[in-house]
């Protein structure tokens, strides 16, 4: 079986900047939730709502777009959904009170977050010296998740306050993403293809070795 990261490196990625992107829009939301928690909720529950659907949308072209570059475009092709689905149900209905909002908004960045743990300990099997950061990120967002999700003696300011730095968390994570991938773009470039014949050539043995 092909390694992963060697795979990818046989193909360019395509459109690496689109997490980047989503990652500056969520940052950029949750500065707006930080320095305006007082807003209404109604006003914040679509400013959320809008950012879900943004990014889900962006995570699902961008999945697609690299589905055969990527062995595990399908995780992503997943949470770009169901971030699109809960981006559509709070735009049906924003008026939701607070910890219905915190509910909906914990269990995506849940989901994000284990995927984030998980991601990082890929990585680290491919000696990324970068995986620390991310670990720490997804471990945090996993933490402040659980809380919006389960937040009896949270409410009011405090709600949306851990739902800024949720935002703030799945913004850094999406940057530190496209920074990772746009190291694998250029990387898969400068590939020469006498060498990439030599790997095709090596796992052709490798694979007859084991039907022998």
């Amino acid at each position: 079986m092909e390694l992963s990261l060697i795979k990818s490196l046989k193909k360019t990625i395509k459109h690496w900047y689109i997490p980047l992107l989503v990652g500056i829009f969520f940052i950029i939301v949750s500065v707006v939730s930080f320095a305006w928690p007082e807003s209404s909720l109604l006003a914040l529950s679509l400013l959320f709502a809008f950012s879900f659907l943004f990014g889900g949308l962006s995570e699902i072209v961008f999945s697609l777009a690299n589905r055969v570059q990527l062995d595990n475009w399908g995780w992503s092709l997943a949470f770009g959904i169901v971030t699109s689905i809960v981006g559509i149900l709070l735009l049906l209905n924003p008026a939701l009170s607070i910890t219905t909002l915190a509910f909906y908004i914990g269990f995506v960045v849940l989901f994000r977050s284990i995927s984030t743990i998980g991601f990082a300990m890929d990585i680290k099997k491919y000696g990324s010296k970068n995986w620390g950061a991310l670990l720490v990120l997804g471990i945090i967002g996993t933490i402040v998740a659980f809380i919006l999700i389960w937040n009896p003696i949270f409410a009011g300011l405090s709600v949306v306050i851990l739902i800024a730095l949720s935002f703030l968390f799945a913004g850094l994570f999406n940057i530190f993403l496209s920074l990772q991938l746009r190291k694998l773009h250029k990387s898969s470039k400068k590939i020469s293809a006498k060498l990439v014949e030599k790997y095709e050539d090596l796992m052709k043995e490798i694979r007859e070795e084991w039907n022998d």
